[in-house]
């Protein structure tokens, strides 16, 4: 057969052997713990939650509120416990802590203190002005000060308000080389004296002399003693007028040394009274301050927190001997 002639081929049958599934890799293992991370803080976060006092959480939302205002001033909330010894503050009763003793607090006290200085300095300006107008309008209603307008000085200096009495050539406020206030100079000064009363702040009084020397001479009695006791002849006639006595701090005779009008030494202008009610910063600055009293000693045997009180008060300056004694 023709068939026959051909030769049989093989018959191939190939088997395809399914294996196991293949390596996926390991994105999923990072996955996963990024989940379980997740949620191992989210657990803690509300852990702290709430664990935290009332304190603390206030302290954290006025720090995402206003975070300079507190990083400055401070404010409750940093280092609050409940335990028996609180987080930071001065009150160890408390049952939520403060700002600690530091740069926070002292910032705080700091601003209060300048807030403080400006409020007391504005009221002190409005007082000074308002001395200054019904010292004016007393001069100019009043008949019998007017006429002395042009003897009387009131201007603002910077340490507080200034008024000045000159001498006229026609109208001395002394006699010659006397310390008797004239009765129109002693008027002027009672009324002055009555302005003055209601005035809370504190009054320096100088006497004034011009350049010409006293007739016996430097080493007796000159102008410092003449400025001297004019000074405090005005000063009797302020008291008189009204005006307290613990308002003067100052009762000084200044001469010559502070002329007023420089170019003529022995001019009337430089015989003067002159009466400076300051400011509280000039009160501060150029008024020393009081010695404290010192404290009695405690009788019989000190405990130990006398001796604290005793260490803790102030102690009096020393005082400085006038070497011209």
């Amino acid at each position: 057969m023709a068939g026959d002639g051909k030769k049989l081929q093989p018959i191939i049958v190939k088997r395809v052997k399914k294996g196991g599934h293949g390596a996926h890799g390991g994105a999923w293992k990072i996955a996963y713990a990024d989940f379980v991370t997740a949620m191992m803080a989210f657990f803690l976060l509300m852990w702290l939650l709430g664990s935290t006092t009332k304190g603390d959480l206030q302290g954290i939302a006025d720090h995402f509120n206003q975070p300079v205002k507190v990083s400055l001033l401070g404010g409750d909330g940093t280092g609050n416990s409940d335990s028996i010894v609180t987080g930071g503050g001065k009150d160890l009763s408390a049952s939520a802590g403060r700002v600690d003793g530091g740069d926070a607090e002292r910032a705080q006290k700091e601003v209060g203190l300048q807030m403080a200085k400006a409020e007391a300095k504005r009221q002190d300006e409005l007082r000074i002005d308002m001395l200054q107008k019904k010292v004016q309008e007393l001069i100019a209603n009043n008949p019998a000060l007017k006429e002395f307008g042009n003897q009387i000085q009131i201007e603002r200096t910077q340490d507080g308000l200034l008024i000045q009495i000159f001498d006229a050539q026609n109208r001395p406020m002394f006699d010659v080389g006397s310390a008797i206030v004239k009765p129109y100079m002693r008027d002027l000064l009672r009324q002055i004296g009555l302005t003055l009363v209601d005035v809370e702040n504190r009054i320096v009084l100088s006497g004034h002399t011009d350049a010409t020397p006293y007739g016996s001479g430097d080493r007796g009695y000159s102008n410092w003693e003449l400025s001297a006791d004019r000074a405090n002849a005005s000063r009797r006639e302020l008291v008189a007028g009204g005006l307290p006595d613990d308002k003067l701090v100052r009762v000084e005779g200044l001469a010559s040394s502070r002329l007023l009008n420089s170019r003529d030494p022995n001019a009337p202008a430089n015989r003067r009274i002159s009466l400076l009610v300051m400011t509280k910063e000039a009160e501060e600055r150029m008024v020393p301050m009081t010695a404290p009293a010192v404290p009695a000693m405690p009788q019989g045997p000190i405990s130990l927190p006398d001796l604290q009180k005793l260490a803790e008060q102030p102690k009096p300056p020393q005082e400085v001997k006038n070497l011209t004694e």
